[in-house]
């Protein structure tokens, strides 16, 4: 088969078929030539004809069944027979779809937009243990956004001082503490001493506040290590488990999601950037969103569209569809506000994502002129004239926490 051959304009997709959307530019060939490419390549094809091709190998082929767009750029969609797939392998799923194809010669660029999952294919999943209801159940918070906070400097701290600033913004109102993506088993702070003194500080916080608090520590690891971590925050008590997605890879984190020890699983994206970022070549956050949804994490960082990261709302909404929307019979999964934000955004969060958002603040909450419990403090009282319908800096005048934070970011 040809290139070409992969192509049919005419043809209409089935149900139990992946449907995969791609943005494409050619390098020197034309358009139905480097799509056809694409499609013989993530499937059953290759660059020249082979004398191992039999007709029931043909009928397996993917096909690009629309073509939207010039002969210098277009968006193609591809439909592949579940066939190709082996069930519950998102390796193997990625390294079709988006493996060699990103590589040929006769592509400028490719990104994977998109990513429609047939419903054989996601029933052999479990999907997020616990998601968006079952982190609303065990923190006992039934409808408000929560409130996070990562420990800063993200690197440095001594085990003490690192549990001390998580008690202060458990205190000060933070649902949630969680160290941040390269705190692992460094020397200076040790992942065994630090779960055991942090969670010891958040019993203290739940007893002092009369709230549920939640500590996420940082397991990645390899992965036999990432599970003994996993298992040891478990045995002390822990509840979460906190694990950078991508940088661990896709069979570590399907191999931690079956051994996860009934703690909710909260995904950092770190790395995504050098994959999503390209609008023109990559794959974009939704796909990633709904991979991770499949696996089971529980609540996932997707951008803020307000702080310092690049992506757009309409990039942010995207992705939190991606977690939300009905995927058979998979639990929604928990959208994670987070970089570069602080009390005073908490309103434009809110009116982006509603009330299914964790915000969570970094420099926004220790880096308060009055320090970090005063900082987790400001950030519920953002909440608070959010949730009555008061302006911010109306709401400050009688709360001094929130009026510091307005006269250093307002």
């Amino acid at each position: 088969m040809k290139y070409e051959d992969f192509v049919d304009t005419r043809y209409r997709p089935k149900k139990r078929e992946v449907i995969c959307d791609f943005f494409l530019e050619p390098n020197r060939v034309s358009m139905k030539y480097a799509a056809g490419g694409v499609a013989a390549e993530s499937s059953v094809g290759t660059w020249t004809e082979v004398k191992s091709m039999h007709k029931y190998v043909e009928r397996k082929a993917a096909t690009v069944f629309e073509i939207r767009g010039n002969e210098k750029q277009a968006n193609i969609k591809i439909a592949y027979p579940i066939e190709l797939f082996e069930m519950e392998n998102v390796p193997n799923l990625l390294s079709s779809v988006a493996g060699n194809v990103f590589g040929l010669k006769e592509i400028k660029n490719l990104r994977l937009n998109d990513i429609i999952l047939p419903k054989k294919f996601v029933k052999s999943f479990e999907g997020p243990m616990f998601g968006i209801n079952g982190i609303r159940k065990m923190l006992d918070i039934p409808d408000r956004p929560l409130i996070g906070t990562i420990i800063k400097p993200k690197l440095g701290l001594r085990t003490k001082h690192h549990a001390k600033i998580a008690y202060d913004a458990w205190v000060g109102g933070c649902d949630i503490v969680k160290d941040d993506e390269n705190l692992a088993d460094q020397s200076f702070n040790k992942f065994s001493e630090r779960v055991k003194t942090t969670l010891r500080m958040r019993g203290m916080a739940e007893r002092n506040t009369r709230e549920r608090k939640a500590y996420l520590p940082n397991i990645t690891a390899e992965t036999d290590e990432m599970i003994r971590r996993a298992k040891y925050v478990k045995e002390h008590g822990g509840r979460y488990a906190m694990v950078d997605v991508l940088t661990v890879g896709w069979a570590s984190l399907q191999t931690l999601r079956k051994h996860s020890f009934g703690l909710i699983l909260h995904a950092h994206r770190a790395m995504h950037a050098a994959i999503t970022k390209n609008p023109k070549h990559g794959i974009s956050m939704k796909v990633f969103a709904k991979l991770l949804r499949l696996i089971g994490v529980d609540q996932l960082h997707v951008g803020t569209a307000v702080g310092k990261m690049s992506e757009t709302k309409e990039d942010v909404l995207e992705n939190v569809n991606a977690l939300k929307d009905k995927m058979h019979r998979l639990n929604q999964v928990m959208p994670v506000a987070s970089g570069g934000l602080h009390p005073l955004l908490i309103p434009d969060e809110i009116k982006i994502f509603g009330n299914d958002v964790i915000i969570q603040m970094g420099g926004g909450i220790h880096g308060h002129p009055m320090g970090t419990r005063a900082g987790a403090m400001a950030a519920r009282q953002a909440l608070r004239a959010v949730e009555e319908s008061i302006p911010i800096k109306k709401y400050a005048s009688e709360h001094k926490e929130l009026e510091a934070a307005v006269e250093k970011w307002g």
